[in-house]
């Protein structure tokens, strides 16, 4: 059974930083990407990043490009995804999830950890 759990959520003040990690485990198979994907008060889910553990493919929304980055650790079987320069529109519940591949579409993953909120401040 594929489990996925995100941590590191909290309260951070604009400007500042700040780290998700997303801990997967029960794959099967060495083909699987892991995404995050956040929700902000009054939108709709955006996908804002993925890395495939297979082609290395990597995705960033441009809402976040330049100022997140996404890495995994093998060893670990743990997806980081590295906040920096946090504004307080960035404020919303950030979920990692898990497929095939990478999707630029929330709706297009299989797998979904409990989301974390990350809420920034003015």
């Amino acid at each position: 059974e594929v489990q996925l759990q995100a941590s590191g959520g909290g309260l951070v003040q604009a400007g500042g930083s700040r780290r998700l990690s997303c801990e997967a485990s029960g794959f099967t198979s060495d083909d699987y990407a892991i995404g995050w994907i956040r929700q902000a008060p009054g939108k709709e889910r955006e996908a804002i990043s993925c890395i495939s553990s297979t082609d290395g493919t990597l995705y960033y929304s441009d809402s976040v490009k330049d100022r997140f980055t996404i890495s995994g650790d093998n060893a670990k079987n743990t997806v980081y995804l590295q906040m920096n320069s946090l504004k307080p529109e960035d404020t919303a519940v950030y979920y990692c999830a898990a497929r095939e591949g990478c999707s630029r579409w929330y709706q297009g993953y299989d797998y979904w950890g409990q989301g974390t909120l990350v809420t920034v401040s003015s």
